[in-house]
């Protein structure tokens, strides 16, 4: 234990972290950057900060403030000790609905104050798209806006009195008329009033640099105003007053196409005087699909308010009329606006991929002119980005005149950062010319202080280092931001990556099959931290349970990004501080569709388990619960289901079985049926009858040995729809497809029994060579089925979402994986496609429930929807994951996890269900948890159809 390290355990109360896994979630924010700190302090109170500045300051080493982590600059990273507003000092303190007026700690997220304000009829005006993780200490160090600061400002404008401690221990409360101002201050503005009266520019989202024109006495002298965007460089937060606004009680959402983005970026400007709230802009490029946009190559997103749905549509409908528009759309209702504000939300993670899926990184993220000069601005913009060969998809807030853009700088060469270089300097210039500003949200931090100079003048610069040394005399808080800065292309997170390819497993095709390009994908906006899901949203359970960042796809990502550059994590593939973060992944694949950038945590965890445990032995869980199919076969064959079921239900024979297995001991163990759903097939007859079109039904190992009642009930609605069912070959050789036998007798007596798997419990437990063993053994069986046209029905979503991803990405040498994959359709997809005159019986319930975080993640649900439409299922599914996931919720230690996120949204729906509703669990984990933990049985959609057939 370091010196350091010891005096801060002894003075604060709060954690202490020194180790691997604690400094590696915080090397790295949501920027190009990356530096290690020495440890991470999460103090309680401002008590335990002013404990940790002393100390700090006692033995030089410097201090950072974070948040979310969201910064895109770099400027909540640092190679001192870390402070980490989000474990601790995280409440909402206090809300005054007739002041408006709310007391926050640091460490709020701001969807929590935004939640707490709503039954006021109020809001914090500023909202980032990073809404649901960013933090009020980290809006108010960077100043953030939003998409309504056309209407609200900045966070500054919104900040009435902030409680700060300086590095040396003075505990000041700023406000106006020098409230709180350290010693010194106010003769250095009196010095230079005429420069802060002259030197700063005028516009609405000017970010960089200090305020200190706030101090002018004309403004009055405003020094919590001058703290704002300061970037944690003057003092540390511990407390803040926060100003409230008015939220109107309705909202219409006018969407104006044009036919570029310049044509929206020209008329952006002349809607201000209708008093919109906001005035978004985003191109074609950004958006995977136009489908519920009006006609256009860039949409104006004009929002309205009013008392009443009437009033702001009209006022959204005066919008159009005043827009010179190529089309547009007027939406009112809420549901609808929230799914176009998605796609402007996700589009800080969406433009970190080009079109082409090649990257694209920050650091001229959300540069700003006035809004007036905007077209001009992005027309130089598009030409300097020509002539250095490089694209970026602009989009952002139009009418605040910035602009955010993620670029395809090369970041791992010598020569690309070269370019990233010489294009930052003469982009700099450009802003400057036309009356902007560096930052006009993120911040400057690293990646735009070196250039404050091209903005301000070199004597406007000293007189930031002047300001900082009164505050800070130190030089200890967050050094080398904002004043004396790090050059913009030091301490890249990419320069520590190995150059060549990792050999791995996984084929990785969005990713050119470089396993380090795969982690690159995680950028750090965080979403995986949200505290909470919308709609069927999956991600990211594991971190709304435990609520440590270690648990989120970011914090796992960090981790495999230190992994790989070996510095912090030096055990590679052998590393148990991976291990350990991955190990309450519910590979649940939620990252896969909920992140921006699709981050694919399942597959990094396969990948990760596959080498740490090469050679090595495995936990007792991987060969109970990732060989579940063998051993469900061979009680088949052996005919000792019965024996297997009375021996589970003596306790003291399961707990020693649970304990020998790895299984928690608060399971219970499921019942294996009595007769398997393909043996039940084979005593009917074993042949398709009918002739409608030809579907093979999958007879996946949940639905063989667990639950044939699904499968048997799955035959009898597709032959209700006149369907032809069949069922995959058994024998390798020519086998006609579904009777299990061969065509002739010397291929009978050549061929090999098999049963089809799609390798699933192999691959979530990281056993990859016996997976694709599996994998081909079953693509052999399925040769006949691959010559037909015939469709491949999956009723178990997980084993759906296997088939269609892990099979093809674990066997990219094998081009019949992809065939298979293509093949695959769920249940209702099936109808949809091959019975569309069909009509389900009425079942004219409502329905309650969780959709499969597979389905959700991989498969999709629409058809799902539609068919439960037609049935008259009424009702929404939840999101989220049920938490058992497969062989997770049944490992020994992952019990309490498993309950929690069942907690999260599936057991509430449930219990909050109408009577008589329909309790739908299309996979088997989500039924088994039902049951185990809510005592509900849940059904099949196919087994309630089939009921209604009877």
């Amino acid at each position: 234990m370091t010196d350091l390290e010891a005096a801060l355990r002894r003075a604060v109360r709060g954690e202490v972290g020194f180790d691997t896994t604690s400094r590696a979630l915080t090397t790295m924010d949501a920027s190009n950057y990356r530096r290690v700190p020495l440890g991470v302090v999460a103090p309680r109170d401002a008590d335990d900060v002013a404990a940790v500045l002393e100390v700090c300051r006692e033995h030089a080493v410097p201090v950072v403030a974070r948040g979310g982590g969201t910064s895109i600059a770099g400027q909540a990273t640092g190679t001192g000790v870390v402070l980490d507003f989000t474990r601790h000092m995280n409440r909402l303190v206090g809300i005054d609905p007739q002041a408006r007026t709310a007391v926050v700690q640091p460490g709020l997220v701001l969807d929590r104050l935004q939640d707490a304000a709503a039954p006021h009829g109020l809001r914090f005006g500023p909202d980032p798209s990073t809404h649901s993780r960013c933090t009020l200490g980290g809006m108010i160090g960077n100043n953030s806006c939003g998409s309504h600061s056309v209407a609200w400002g900045t966070t500054a404008d919104s900040v009435r009195e902030l409680s700060v401690l300086t590095a040396r221990g003075r505990r000041l409360r700023l406000g106006q008329e020098w409230s709180g101002a350290p010693e010194g201050l106010r003769g250095l503005v009196d010095g230079e009033l005429a420069r802060l009266r002259t030197g700063f520019p005028d516009l609405p989202r000017r970010i960089s640099g200090y305020a200190l024109d706030a101090l002018l006495p004309e403004r009055g002298a405003d020094v919590a105003r001058s703290f704002c965007g300061s970037e944690g460089t003057l003092g540390v937060l511990t407390e803040a007053v926060v100003g409230l606004v008015e939220s109107p009680r309705a909202r219409a959402l006018a969407v104006l196409g044009y036919a570029d983005e310049a044509g929206a970026a020209e008329a952006a400007a002349g809607l201000l005087p209708l008093g919109p709230l906001t005035v978004e802009g985003m191109a074609v490029d950004l958006v995977p699909s136009t489908e519920g946009l009006p006609r256009g190559g860039a949409w104006l997103f004009v929002e309205t308010g009013g008392a009443t749905e009437g009033e702001a549509r009209a006022r959204a409908e005066a919008v159009v009329r005043a827009a010179d528009v190529v089309d547009a759309l007027v939406v009112t209702d809420p549901g609808g606006q929230r799914a176009l504000w998605r796609i402007r939300e996700d589009a800080s993670g969406t433009a970190t991929r080009m079109p082409d899926g090649s990257e694209a990184w920050p650091g001229w993220e959300d540069c700003a002119v006035p809004p007036a000069r905007l077209g001009g601005y992005l027309r130089d913009f598009r030409r300097l980005l020509t002539a250095h060969e490089l694209r970026g998809t602009p989009y952002g807030h139009f009418g605040d005149g910035c602009i955010h853009v993620r670029i395809d700088f090369d970041l791992l060469s010598a020569d690309g950062v070269a370019r990233f270089r010489r294009f930052s300097e003469e982009l700099a210039d450009v802003v400057v010319a036309h009356g902007g500003s560096l930052s006009g949200e993120h911040g400057d931090g690293q990646a735009r202080a070196e250039l404050l100079p091209r903005m301000y003048g070199a004597e406007t610069v000293a007189l930031f280092e002047r300001a900082k040394a009164v505050w800070d005399p130190d030089d200890l808080l967050n050094p080398g931001m904002l004043v004396r800065p790090a050059p913009l292309d030091a301490n890249l997170r990419f320069s520590v990556l190995p150059r060549e390819p990792v050999d791995v497993e996984f084929g990785y095709p969005s990713d050119g099959g470089d396993f380090s390009a795969a982690v690159r994908r995680c950028v750090g906006v965080a979403k995986c931290r949200t505290t909470s899901v919308s709609g069927t949203g999956v991600m990211c359970p594991s971190f709304r349970a435990t609520g440590d960042e270690q648990h989120s796809t970011r914090g796992r990502a960090r981790l495999l990004h230190e992994m790989l550059a070996g510095e912090l994590v030096t055990d590679g593939w052998r590393s148990t501080e991976v291990r350990d973060a991955l190990d309450l992944c519910l590979s649940c694949k939620g990252c896969r569709s909920d992140c921006p950038v699709e981050v694919d945590m399942a597959t990094y965890k396969a990948e990760f388990l596959h080498h740490h445990y090469a050679g090595r032995r495995r936990p007792a869980a991987h060969y109970a619960m990732g060989w579940l199919p063998v051993w469900l076969r061979w009680a088949a064959r052996t005919r000792t289901a019965p024996v297997v079921n009375a021996l589970a239900a003596v306790r003291p024979l399961a707990a020693v079985a649970k304990r020998l297995g790895g299984i928690a001991g608060e399971r219970e163990l499921p019942r294996l049926a009595g007769e398997t759903f393909s043996r039940w097939w084979r005593r009917r007859g074993g042949r398709p009858t009918g002739g409608g079109d030809l579907v093979v039904l999958w007879p996946d190992t949940f639905t063989e040995h667990l639950s044939p009642s699904v499968g048997r009930a799955a035959v009898r609605v597709l032959e209700a729809a006149g369907l032809r069912v069949a069922l995959p070959p058994t024998l390798r050789g020519r086998a006609v497809v579904g009777d299990g036998t061969s065509r002739s007798a010397l291929a009978l007596l050549t061929a090999r029994r098999g049963q089809v798997c799609c390798g699933l419990t192999y691959v979530s437990t990281g056993q990859l060579d016996r997976a694709r063993a599996v994998m081909r053994r079953t693509l052999d069986l399925m040769a006949p089925v691959l010559e037909t046209s015939a469709p491949v029905v999956v009723l178990e979503p997980s084993c759906a979402a296997a088939l269609r991803t892990d099979l093809p990405e674990l066997l990219h040498d094998d081009p019949r994986a992809a065939r298979l994959a293509a093949r695959v359709l769920t249940f209702a997809e099936a109808l949809e496609r091959h019975a569309p005159d069909w009509t389900p019986p009425q079942v004219n319930l409502p329905a309650v429930g969780q959709t499969h975080c597979h389905q959700h993640a991989v498969l999709g649900d629409a058809a799902d929807r539609r068919l439960r439409e037609s049935a008259g299922l009424t009702g929404e599914l939840s999101g989220g994951c049920c938490g058992l996931a497969g062989n997770f919720g049944f490992e020994a230690g992952h019990y309490e996890v498993s309950a929690a996120c069942a907690e999260d949204q599936l057991l509430p729906a449930v219990r909050e269900a109408p009577d008589g509703a329909v309790v739908l669990a299309d996979g088997f984990s989500c039924r088994t948890q039902l049951e185990q933990l809510a005592g509900v049985r849940g059904r099949h959609l196919a087994e309630v159809l089939a009921q209604r057939l009877a």
